[in-house]
């Protein structure tokens, strides 16, 4: 009989959409993680451009590669692909974002350490399209270390922003995940806010102060009013 393949530790996620111009250096910086204990899995929804042949093109047992019939809306694509994930801890990277190689290996370590801890945030540099850092270290300003969800509650409601950051910087597990009823579609603004808050419902927050991600922006939308609202400390 076959044995069924046990499942990793982490599973990383990647939906994309339009991904052709980053999807390989995102999937690189995954790939290059020093932990290694991962699947990832990237569900293209659909895309139109060269998303899944990129996607198809690394030779690496641990990607799982799945394809939308049709193209869901993002929130729906995003839902669909947590899913897919088997490991008991997941991370959802968007498709031009970037992992520092060590990311998992300082997250994934607290969190088998501790089952309280419920989501691991670290910060995040602000890079352009050619990956150059425009705004270094952000987010995470008062919320380092282990943290009760009141706290967390707390600061982000006077920050009147999200100081946790994107999905890329953050690390939680699947049953939290599906236990407070994953992303919603009706807060797709504010969709990683909303779910870290959450999370924290089912146990505490630790906030490394390593940098471990980065976030495209373009410079234009440095000065965009949405952005700047969206990704104020």
């Amino acid at each position: 009989p076959v044995m069924p393949v046990p499942a990793p530790s982490v599973s990383v996620c990647i939906p994309v959409n339009h991904g052709e111009p980053f999807l390989a250096e995102t999937i690189r910086s995954v790939l290059d993680q020093t932990y290694r204990d991962f699947e990832l899995v990237i569900l293209d929804n659909a895309s139109p451009d060269e998303s899944g042949r990129i996607a198809r093109s690394f030779g690496d047992r641990r990607i799982r590669v799945e394809t939308n019939a049709t193209t869901l809306p993002q929130p729906e694509n995003w839902r669909e692909v947590m899913r897919l994930c088997r490991a008991p801890l997941i991370k959802l990277v968007c498709a031009d974002d970037l992992l520092h190689p060590r990311c998992l290996e300082y997250q994934v370590g607290p969190m088998e350490a501790d089952p309280g801890i419920a989501v691991v945030a670290a910060r995040r540099h602000m890079i352009d399209e050619r990956s150059r850092v425009l705004v270094p270290r952000r987010g995470l300003s008062g919320l380092t270390g282990m943290r009760s969800s009141v706290e967390v509650a707390r600061h982000v409601v006077r920050s009147g922003a999200n100081p946790i950051g994107e999905p890329g910087g953050v690390l939680f597990r699947r049953e939290h995940y599906f236990a407070v009823g994953g992303w919603r579609p009706d807060h797709r603004f504010v969709m990683d806010l909303d779910l870290w808050i959450r999370l924290l419902q089912q146990g505490e927050f630790l906030g490394l102060p390593e940098t471990l991600a980065a976030f495209r922006i373009g410079r234009e939308s440095l000065s965009a009013d949405n952005e700047a609202t969206i990704y104020a400390e």
